[in-house]
């Protein structure tokens, strides 16, 4: 600091509020640099993988990752039921990161197994209220992913059965047991159709 008055106590005032002006530049971009590589690092990390337009999938988030999560995505939806491991972030806890992330945050617990109805159901209602990009999760992304499948499936203008599958796949997971509940779906949607 001393040698900070030093050195601006023998500028003109033009020339001091000139390095005044640079050393503030420097520090914001330098601000922005790091805030750019915490971002990369965080979504090497979460490694989202792509379903559809607007609609990724990830497996288990951690409460630190809704600050990047949220200049990213417009929602995250937890299908990871709390309490399945130790040390599991509960949703309580990412749903409190996910608002000083200025992210929604929707907590749709999918037992392991059979995805029931009504979850499937849930997550179509979100997705379709959810205008812009949203981040699914699970411990894996396997759940995420299943439960989309079927969501998907059951939506209006939804993709055909075999675009489902293919893009479950895309994403690294394996929704191929539940093709026949997903034609179902897509049948009786296409039915439905006016």
């Amino acid at each position: 600091m001393n040698l900070m008055r030093r050195f601006t106590s023998r500028l003109s005032p033009k020339s001091a509020f000139a390095v005044s002006l640079a050393l503030a530049a420097a520090a914001v971009l330098a601000q922005a640099a790091w805030s750019r590589h915490v971002e990369a690092e965080v979504l090497a990390r979460v490694a989202p993988h792509r379903l559809a337009a607007s609609i990724d999938v990830t497996g288990q988030l951690q409460p630190a990752d809704m600050a990047v999560i949220g200049d990213r995505y417009v929602a995250v939806v937890d299908l990871r039921p709390d309490g399945e491991a130790v040390g599991q972030p509960s949703s309580a806890e990412m749903q409190a990161a996910a608002l000083r992330g200025r992210v929604r945050f929707v907590y749709l617990p999918v037992p392991h197994g059979e995805i029931p109805e009504e979850s499937v159901a849930r997550l179509k209602d979100v997705l379709e209220t959810s205008h812009g990009a949203v981040l699914l999760y699970c411990r894996s992304g396997k759940r995420a992913a299943r439960t989309w499948a079927l969501a998907e499936a059951s939506r209006p203008s939804g993709l055909p059965s075999a675009a489902i599958l293919a893009a479950v796949r895309g994403a690294g997971q394996n929704a191929d047991d539940l093709q026949e509940r997903i034609q179902a779906a897509v049948l009786t949607r296409d039915q439905e159709k006016p």
